[in-house]
C-alpha cells in the first residue's frame, strides 16, 4: 500500500509538471502535424494500404521518442538525489511508466485521428482492432523508451545512448505491430490477430519486469 500510494502520488506530480510546461503535448502534436502535412504534400495521396500503415507507425515512433526520452534524461541531478531521499524506485520506476503510457495512448489516438483526417484510410479497415493495435503499440513504446532513458540518464551523451539502446528492441516490437495493425487493415478476421496481440502483450510484460529489476540498482548509482 505505501508503494502504491507514493506510485499514485508520483503519476499525480508528472500529471502537474506536464500541465504547466505541456512540452511534451505541444512538441510532439506539432511534429505529428508538420510530418503528415510535409507527407501530404508530398504524396497528395496515399498510393496503397501498406504505406498508409507505415507511415503512421514511422511517425509514432519518432514522436514516442521525443516525449518519453525526456522521463529521466532532463531530469538534474539533483532532483534525482531528492526524489531518492523521498520514494522507492519501485515506486518511481512505475510512476514513470503508467505516465507515460498515458501521454503515450492520448498522442497516438490524437495523431491516428488527424493522420486519417488527412489520408484516408482504407475501407476494408478494421477500426476497434486497429485501436486495440494502437494501444498495444502505445504501451510497447511507452515501457521501452522509459526503461532506457532510464539507463541512458545514468551516462553521459544520454540522447545518443538512447538511440543505441533502444533500436535492438524496438525493431522486434514493430515487425509484429506492423503486422497486427496490417491484419486490421485487411480487414482479416480477429481471430488471425490473437497470437499477435498476445505476443505484444508478453513483451511489454517482459520489459515491465526487466525494468524493476534493473532500475533499483540503477538507482542507487
Amino acid at each position: 500500500m505505501h508503494v502504491a500510494n507514493q506510485v499514485k502520488q508520483l503519476v499525480k506530480k508528472e500529471i502537474r509538471l506536464e500541465w504547466r510546461s505541456k512540452y511534451a503535448l505541444n512538441g510532439v502534436l506539432l511534429y505529428v502535424v508538420s510530418t503528415v502535412f510535409v507527407c501530404f504534400m508530398s504524396f497528395i495521396s496515399m498510393p496503397d494500404r501498406l504505406t498508409w500503415n507505415a507511415l503512421f507507425w514511422i511517425i509514432m515512433l519518432f514522436a514516442s521518442i521525443n516525449a518519453v526520452a525526456k522521463s529521466f534524461l532532463q531530469e538534474s541531478r539533483g532532483r534525482h538525489l531528492y526524489m531518492y531521499t523521498l520514494v522507492s524506485p519501485i515506486a518511481l520506476i512505475i510512476a514513470k511508466t503508467i505516465y507515460n503510457s498515458l501521454l503515450m495512448i492520448g498522442l497516438t489516438l490524437i495523431a491516428l485521428v488527424f493522420y486519417a483526417m488527412v489520408f484516408e484510410p482504407p475501407k476494408e479497415m478494421d477500426i476497434p482492432m486497429y485501436l486495440i493495435a494502437v494501444i498495444l503499440g502505445s504501451l510497447s513504446f511507452a515501457t521501452i523508451f522509459t526503461m532506457v532513458s532510464a539507463i541512458a540518464s545514468k551516462a553521459g551523451n544520454g540522447g545518443m545512448l538512447m538511440a543505441i539502446l533502444s533500436f535492438p528492441i524496438i525493431i522486434p516490437v514493430l515487425i509484429v505491430l506492423v503486422k497486427l495493425a496490417k491484419n486490421a487493415i485487411d480487414g482479416l478476421d480477429r481471430s488471425v490477430s490473437l497470437d499477435d496481440i498476445g505476443l505484444m502483450a508478453v513483451i511489454n510484460v517482459l520489459v515491465m519486469v526487466v525494468s524493476l529489476l534493473l532500475f533499483p540498482y540503477l538507482w542507487r548509482d
